[in-house]
């Protein structure tokens, strides 16, 4: 019988696999051979598997992978692609596994095809004939971009399963918060015309200033409204990223576009926030006599919030030692827990050496985290 590779082989065989997710043709790339990496390693430990084509063009896969029969269940998720890397900026190639000062360094080595070495690992060391509730391996593509893969599987029908563990780099610690994520473009058409008569033209920079200070307003209502002590920056965040228009000075200018971002908390809704801003964006439009188009640069992640005191939570604090903590960045999350299943984010690295330059897992993270999942494949399967 096949038997599993090492952990560190694992992982040094998933970061050989460039598996890129970019907004930029130039960038982007398949994870088809990841999937079916994993898939073979799945297959070893006597799951079942399912390839789900997400984007064909693209050659973008989801592999849903189950283990055992029965209602309940754990699901042990992660996401195969990673953000682009600049390798000059890397002490060693990001595409070769190096162990270094207690560090295992390679792009995913955290974030996170590490965790599925973890996964494998601590499935690998239970006894199959014991299980009374399956194991589910969840692996999706374009986190980093678009979730994607997350959301062909909420529309395809997650496993009915009682909990899912999320792992992304937490240092351990279990993460029953996050909040969501809009990035927005607004796109003004003026008039343009020679700059030495206004007349001649309707100047969308002109215009874009009124947004920019609706915009303004509108995020101070936003946090003078919502709320969350849980949070380290507690209320919702609007951030003016970047802005483009018009061609030369002694032009008026015909066009303008800006890209923003809003970080909102659990118990605001997009639909709302959207609401909100497009009357004011029309409010503008109107007073100008500009065109006005709000656009979503992408479908916008919910907030994630888990009860404190849920079964899963409890039991995550119980093994680590570790308080559940709330996080600013996102996660695929909430595509789980909305079909209320009792979900957390919680596995080895820290997010703070995710998409950056030498990206490292700690070697002392990985025994504690292979036993919290040993554990928990117990408490839920077992």
């Amino acid at each position: 019988m096949a038997t599993l590779p090492s952990i560190k082989q694992q992982m040094s065989t998933l970061i050989s696999l460039p598996s890129i997710s970019s907004t930029l043709a130039e960038y982007d790339l398949s994870n088809e051979a990841v999937i079916h990496q994993l898939a073979d390693w799945c297959e070893t430990l006597g799951f079942k598997i399912d390839i789900q084509c997400v984007d064909k063009e693209r050659k973008k896969f989801n592999l849903l992978a189950s283990l055992g029969t029965g209602p309940g269940g754990l699901i042990l998720s992660g996401h195969t692609d990673t953000v682009p890397c600049n390798e000059n900026r890397w002490n060693s190639d990001p595409f070769t596994l190096t162990e270094k000062n207690d560090r295992l360094y390679g792009l995913g080595s955290c974030d996170m095809k590490g965790f599925f070495s973890l996964v494998l690992t601590a499935v690998a060391s239970i006894n199959k004939k014991q299980l009374k509730a399956p194991i589910f391996i969840l692996a999706t593509s374009d986190e980093e971009t678009s979730m994607a893969g997350a959301r062909a599987l909420a529309t395809l029908g997650l496993p009915k399963a009682r909990a899912a563990i999320i792992g992304e780099p937490t240092g351990l610690k279990p993460i029953h918060m996050h909040k969501g994520i809009m990035m927005e473009s607004v796109k003004i058409t003026g008039q343009a015309g020679h700059s030495s008569n206004p007349e001649l033209g309707n100047n969308a920079m002109e215009a874009m200033h009124s947004v920019i200070s609706e915009l303004i307003e509108y995020r101070g209502e936003l946090q003078t409204q919502y709320s969350h002590s849980g949070f380290s920056v507690p209320t919702p965040t609007l951030n003016l990223g970047c802005i483009h228009g018009g061609d030369n000075p002694n032009r008026i200018c015909g066009q303008c576009e800006l890209h923003y971002d809003l970080r909102f908390i659990p118990g605001m809704q997009m639909s709302q926030l959207r609401q909100g801003i497009n009357k004011r964006l029309q409010k503008v439009a109107k007073k100008t006599g500009t065109k006005i188009e709000g656009i979503s640069l992408f479908d916008g992640i919910d907030a994630f919030a888990t009860d404190k005191n849920s079964e899963l939570v409890k039991l995550a604090e119980a093994l680590s030692g570790y308080g559940a903590e709330a996080v600013a960045f996102a996660t695929e999350a909430p595509f789980f827990s909305a079909q209320n299943i009792d979900t957390i984010v919680m596995g080895a690295g820290s997010i703070d050496q995710a998409h950056q330059p030498d990206e490292f897992m700690a070697l002392d993270q990985i025994d504690p985290m292979v036993s919290y999942l040993k554990q928990m494949i117990n408490h839920y399967c077992m």
